[in-house]
């Protein structure tokens, strides 16, 4: 998925409007061969109290055209404010989009057919915990829509208790791909060729008023697609013939505004057939609540903290990927092997700005698998005991940007 979300976040110049649900499955109707049938999915709900403007928290919406075999032509988003409550939350308008009155439009470029994106509408805290009122959200696109009522939402937001909030992103699978969380400003991507190695952009942010202690991922590659660089110690295994990673990093703290990642780098099989390779996979989760004891301590959390530490929004850990496969090249020759298993730093910390993205239109994402998600729902209970155990931890580093406050 490309980042329209952190371009989205606080900067300077930008406007601020004082206003102030699971996955939904998208049926598969009849429709003219010449349409897009857009729908729109929100894939985030509560915000945490005490999230600042400057770390304003991108909330998740999809636009699923999976169900359409055209493009859907330059579409965009409108987002009605006028029903939030200003006491409670504020909306960051992002760079470039058209803001009338308390309604602001953004455009998100075109959207291939049997494919989604993501996008985020950053929301922070003004006053204290409770329903904060209803942010509506209307897709549109150049191409014809059948506009079967998906194309609109009206999103009730809610307020919760202070906490932290990782919400995860990544980059399709493509060639110069720029690593650096996921912000959404890549000039020029191209498909992968087959055989070739690329790295993988991809991170797990803390949206939240309260810091993480320990993160625990899970990294699924789209079919067709190996590891070829990974972070030391994980649990690795295939699952319906894709490569999978479980990872834990009990060391880790992730504060507000910060996120969390490590070098991937993946390699796109020299025997691929399709151009769009689906159903990549993400998902990431703090250990304040895990049993057991993790083998660094820095930030031990006491019972009291682990209640105060729980998490805001869960939906918005998880996300999607594609690779995308250039099938016109000779597959590239297979270079000297990086070895695996390298210790690599980690966990970056990210300012609450971004790149160039909110109007950028990149390469999209699909809908969810519900079978794979099913299956890794299964798999966690599997792989984090076995993560526990593990004997080798990956270090990390988190370089803390210069205006950098704690809000704990």
């Amino acid at each position: 998925m490309t980042a329209f979300h952190r371009s989205a976040l606080a900067r300077a110049g930008v406007v601020a409007l004082l206003a102030a649900g699971g996955l939904a499955t998208v049926a598969a109707p009849a429709q003219a061969a010449d349409q897009a049938d857009l729908a729109l999915v929100p894939l985030s709900y509560e915000l945490a109290k005490g999230v600042t403007a400057a770390k304003a928290k991108p909330f998740k919406f999809r636009v699923d055209n999976s169900r359409s075999t055209v493009a859907a032509k330059g579409v965009s988003y409108t987002a009605d404010t006028s029903q939030l409550k200003r006491n409670k939350v504020g909306v960051v308008v992002p760079d470039g989009c058209q803001v009338q009155g308390r309604t602001f439009t953004c455009q998100l470029g075109d959207l291939p057919a049997g494919t989604s994106e993501d996008f985020g509408i950053p929301l922070f805290s003004t006053g204290g915990r409770g329903d904060a009122g209803t942010l509506v959200v209307t897709i549109t696109s150049t191409t014809t829509d059948p506009e079967r009522g998906d194309n609109k939402v009206e999103h009730a937001i809610t307020v919760a208790k202070p906490g932290y909030d990782l919400t995860s992103w990544v980059q399709d699978v493509q060639a110069n791909v720029v690593v650096n969380g996921v912000q959404g400003d890549d000039p020029d991507l191209r498909p992968v060729r087959r055989g070739e190695t690329v790295p993988l952009d991809w991170a797990v942010y803390n949206d939240g008023s309260r810091k993480a202690t320990g993160i625990f991922f899970g990294l699924t590659l789209p079919a067709g697609v190996t590891f070829a660089q990974k972070p030391e110690g994980c649990l690795e295994q295939e699952f319906q013939g894709k490569q999978q990673l479980f990872c834990e990093d009990a060391g880790a703290v992730v504060k507000p505004g910060e996120y969390y990642t490590a070098d991937v780098r993946v390699t796109v099989g020299d025997d691929v057939t399709e151009p769009v390779l689906h159903e990549g996979d993400l998902f990431a989760y703090g250990l304040d609540g895990a049993e057991g004891q993790p083998e660094e301590e820095p930030e031990m959390a006491s019972s009291a903290q682990r209640k105060a530490f729980t998490e805001v929004d869960v939906v918005d850990n998880h996300t999607t990927f594609e690779a995308f496969v250039d099938l016109t090249a000779q597959p590239t020759p297979t270079p000297t092997a990086t070895p695996t298993g390298t210790p690599t730093p980690g966990a970056t910390t990210s300012p609450a700005t971004g790149g160039g993205g909110a109007g950028g239109g990149g390469l999209p994402v699909t809908g969810v698998q519900a079978g794979l998600i099913g299956g890794i729902g299964g798999l966690i209970l599997l792989a984090g005991g076995a993560l526990l155990v593990l004997s080798r931890r990956r270090k990390v580093v988190l370089v803390a940007p210069s205006d950098e406050k704690s809000t704990d």
